[in-house]
């Protein structure tokens, strides 16, 4: 709603976190994690599960192709074995214990969606992230303009609607 109305920067900041976690974890920032992601992208994503369960993982506003999961720590020289052929298409990704999951989308859905743990303890936690995938043609082919009547709140709340989406 914030990036809708064009108050993202005073609710959070974009792309805090790295692809590869950073060498010294002393230094730990506590806020939402929001990935900016490019519209009609096709994105490649890693999970991988050091701990001795099953985790799961749910991405909001899509599908995705679960085109690997093995045991052991993923390296690009992994990227050999991805079926490419006749992946399953799914909505979350189970990452057994000391193994990974790769899973490919294309980020075709406007929006702001979470990627979360399933466990309702990590969720809680904070093992999630957001990924705001924003069109860039303002369209309503893309994205539909939010009610008139839609009730706001919060930062939101009072400021003027949003030049509406055109067809």
């Amino acid at each position: 709603l914030v990036e809708y109305f064009g108050a993202s920067e005073k609710t959070f900041k974009y792309d805090l976190m790295a692809d590869e976690p950073p060498s010294d974890l002393s230094k730990v920032t506590i806020a939402a994690n929001v990935k900016n992601a490019t519209y009609r992208n096709f994105v490649e994503i890693i999970f991988e599960n050091r701990e001795k369960t099953i985790q799961t993982y749910h991405l909001d506003g899509y599908s995705f192709f679960a085109v690997a999961i093995e045991p052991g720590k993923w390296s690009p020289e992994k990227r050999k074995n991805y079926n490419l052929v006749d992946a399953v298409s799914r909505h979350s990704i189970q990452v057994y214990p000391n193994s990974w999951a790769a899973v490919m989308t294309t980020l075709d859905n406007a929006g702001m969606w979470n990627l979360r743990s399933d466990m309702w303890e990590k969720f809680y936690l904070g093992q999630q992230l957001y990924f705001s995938v924003l069109s860039p043609s303002g369209s309503l082919r893309d994205e539909y303009n939010l009610p008139d009547n839609h009730p706001l709140c919060g930062i939101v709340k009072g400021m003027p609607m949003p030049a509406p989406y055109k067809a």
